[in-house]
């Protein structure tokens, strides 16, 4: 077996889920190309004592149930995902589907049953808040071609990626983390944006790879009615099987009062999924120093170095601004000179220019400073 990927998975279990002896960890694998990986994990997991538990999964599949289902089955199917997630002490979740797009005639009214009676209570309820958990994607030929690279070339990226020093950026993200528990104001500028709201008294959490692979970056919420201005996005979206772009949202009082897209009408029926789909859950700041461009895929996308997030619907627990939704979708603002540039000002002050740090104490979370 690949030497990387037995690093990958003693990173896994011992860093991101810190498994201890008799706990059971849910181990949740989509697509053929992640079964050595999840071998490695079993065996890992039984080197520390742990219990392992596996399902494979594919989104074909999901694809043929969810074409016909009706809500009392996905009522009985979330019952029972729902009722093994609370026996289990951890989970980690490794996504290799060969298709992005596999479930992207689905009707829109069955994906929206599909998040409310399915993704919302197990994975952003009861696995989210209750069990220590990591999810991760895993290299095939749809995501590299998603990166317009090769299948190998790929591989040595991603696994620099995600085998980086977590440990040394978990420490430089203490100023950052610092700086936004005493922040009030926040302001966000660039090309199609301009944008403001209140971070005061949100917490804000560190990310370096305890729950997503890859990972970095930091996020609160804002006050969920201090959100004012406009917001361009500058990066694709594959959501519930379309790709969105040229996303702008904009905002009066928190609520999102004017939404387009490539798709305008498609967009407002997921904000009109539920209230709290049009108010903002969390604002993130990413920091990783490998990934550099979007690949139309949320977990690398969100971490770019230089960019931010800024995710309509569901708060975490850890960063609660109150906001609850069905929904959960992290879209990514770059903010690299070459992607356009663009500022964050705390409390009247400049923080970051053009995606680099410019305060002294926050130079550590520069890309040059973190490989």
């Amino acid at each position: 077996m690949d030497q990387r990927i037995i690093k990958l998975a003693k990173n896994l279990v011992n860093h991101s889920c810190r498994l201890k002896e008799g706990e059971k960890v849910l181990i949740e694998a989509y697509g053929d190309t992640t079964k050595d990986l999840v071998k490695a994990l079993v065996k890992e997991a039984y080197s520390v004592g742990a219990l392992p538990f596996v399902t494979i999964k594919d989104n074909s599949i999901l694809r043929a149930i969810l074409k016909d289902c009706s809500v009392e089955q996905l009522q009985h199917m979330a019952k029972y995902e729902l009722e093994r997630m609370k026996d289990m002490d951890a989970y980690i979740g490794i996504r290799g589907g060969d298709n992005s797009t596999e479930l992207s005639d689905v009707a829109d009214e069955k994906m929206k049953l599909y998040s409310q009676y399915f993704m919302n209570p197990v994975h952003m309820a009861e696995r989210v808040n209750n069990t220590k958990w990591v999810i991760l994607r895993y290299p095939n030929n749809s995501m590299a071609q998603l990166a317009n690279t090769s299948l190998e070339a790929f591989e040595d990226f991603y696994f620099d990626v995600c085998c980086l020093d977590y440990s040394k950026m978990e420490k430089a993200m203490d100023s950052l983390c610092e700086l936004l528990s005493k922040t009030d104001k926040v302001r966000i500028k660039g090309v199609g944006t301009d944008l403001t709201f209140s971070i005061k008294d949100i917490p804000n959490v560190k990310c370096f790879g305890l729950r997503n692979i890859p990972d970095g970056e930091v996020y609160t919420a804002p006050v969920r009615e201090s959100v004012n201005g406009v917001i361009s996005y500058n990066t694709p979206s594959n959501y519930q099987g379309f790709t969105f772009e040229n996303i702008t949202f904009e905002f009066k009082d928190g609520k999102i009062v004017k939404a387009t897209a490539n798709n305008t009408e498609k967009i407002n029926q997921i904000l009109d999924s539920d209230e709290g789909a049009r108010y903002i859950g969390e604002f993130a700041i990413g920091v990783n120093p490998y990934v550099l461009k979007p690949m139309k895929d949320t977990l690398f996308d969100e971490k770019i170095a230089g960019s931010i997030h800024f995710t309509p619907g569901q708060a975490y627990k850890q960063a609660n601004n109150g906001n609850k939704s069905s929904i959960h979708w992290d879209l990514v603002l770059i903010q690299r000179e070459e992607w356009g540039g663009g500022e964050i000002w705390f409390d009247d002050k400049l923080v970051r220019k053009d995606g680099i740090f410019v305060l002294d104490e926050l130079k550590g979370l520069n890309p040059e400073n973190l490989k």
